[in-house]
């Protein structure tokens, strides 16, 4: 995987640049501006990034995931990720047939819910899974492979299906390990 160099990052504007960032050369940022990303974040191959976004420290957005921000936002706190294929929305339209849908329509003909999302601490999200707007991933949870998250969640669970149920706590050893990693000079 070829990542863009330091000197291509810092030319594309971005609204805070951490340190030691990698972003694949094959990945596509739109609103740069609108895009803040921590130190050692990382958005691999074939991902699109889009909207308000802001992506906190050791964030990894693994191969063919979209992450659009919209006007309301996504947010990755510290130590989150998602693997290959995954897919996060701030907005959304209104499925039901109530209204037109899709971005060719004028707003007045249809009706989209646009709410933030955030992914807390320690989350990691399986792949091919999907994130709806407005869900908030409390901190420690983790979301199987493939699973369709529509509400927000409990911290410390694991969740699975569609739509996502908790079905499980999830294990905090790994707090531990980030005290260990944060001190050891290597952050």
């Amino acid at each position: 995987m070829a990542f863009l160099t330091t000197e291509q990052l810092a030319a594309m504007g971005f609204k805070h640049l951490g340190k030691n960032v990698k972003i694949s050369d094959k990945a596509v940022i739109y609103n740069p501006d609108r895009v803040e990303l921590g130190d050692h974040a990382r958005i691999d191959d074939f991902c699109v990034v889009s909207g308000k976004v802001t992506i906190g420290r050791n964030v990894h957005i693994a191969v063919f995931c979209n992450v659009a921000g919209g006007s309301e936002g996504i947010s990755f706190e510290d130590f989150s990720g998602l693997a290959y294929g995954c897919h996060v929305f701030s907005q959304s339209d209104d499925y039901t047939g109530a209204t037109l849908t899709n971005p060719t329509v004028p707003a007045e003909y249809k009706k989209e819910r646009k709410a933030a999302v955030r992914i807390g601490r320690h989350c990691i999200i399986g792949t091919n899974s999907l994130i709806f707007p407005g869900v908030h991933l409390a901190e420690g949870c983790s979301v199987g492979a493939m699973a369709m998250v529509t509400k927000s969640t409990e911290p410390w669970g694991v969740y699975s299906g569609i739509p996502a149920k908790r079905i499980k706590e999830r294990k905090r050893d790994l707090l531990a390990l980030e005290q260990a990693y944060l001190a050891s000079g290597n952050a």
